[in-house]
């Protein structure tokens, strides 16, 4: 395999890898809420959970659905923050896991060039590579914000990583 692919799928893989994470961690503070608390906002300029997931699902699908594959752009940003209803728990999780799902198999069937093409996503320029790490770590940031809120509601921990011992200090050789 030559270098580029093998960065290539590399990079797919993490991004991937991170995403699931991100997924994990979502799930399991949803399964910690009941219905009515995912739609609850902590104050009037916050975004409740249920609002997140809809912007997750926007952002995703713009930056790694459409604009990776070449798709009309037909988010609508707004209305992912004025929704206050109309989607369960289940279906909440569900759209996110699918828009999540459809997004890693559009970076991996993504060829070398369009991860490298640039390309005009919401004013910014980004190419393919751009996008799939906006999309990773965007994730990531309000995954933060759901678990923040979460822990806030239940005033428990989450356990994320109740079966790790994360004070394993790192090794020096490669593996």
């Amino acid at each position: 395999m030559d270098k580029e692919r093998q960065l290539q799928e590399d990079l797919v893989w993490n991004a991937g890898y991170r995403m699931n994470e991100s997924l994990r961690m979502i799930k399991i503070c949803v399964e910690q809420l009941s219905e009515k608390q995912v739609w609850e906002k902590p104050n009037e300029s916050s975004n409740s959970i249920a609002n997140l997931i809809l912007h997750l699902c926007g952002n995703i699908t713009q930056y790694g659905i459409a604009s990776i594959q070449n798709l009309e752009d037909t988010r609508l940003r707004d209305a992912e923050f004025t929704t206050e209803s109309g989607y369960t728990k289940k279906e909440l999780m569900k759209k996110l896991e699918d828009t999540i799902d459809e997004a890693k198999r559009a970076f991996y069937e993504a060829p070398l060039e369009e991860l490298l093409r640039k390309r005009h996503v919401q004013g910014f320029n980004f190419s393919g590579v751009g996008n799939i790490i906006h999309v990773t770590e965007h994730l990531s940031y309000h995954t933060g914000q759901i678990a923040l809120w979460t822990k806030i509601l239940q005033n428990k921990d989450l356990g994320f990583y109740g079966d790790v011992n994360l004070n394993v200090k790192n090794e020096t050789k490669n593996i």
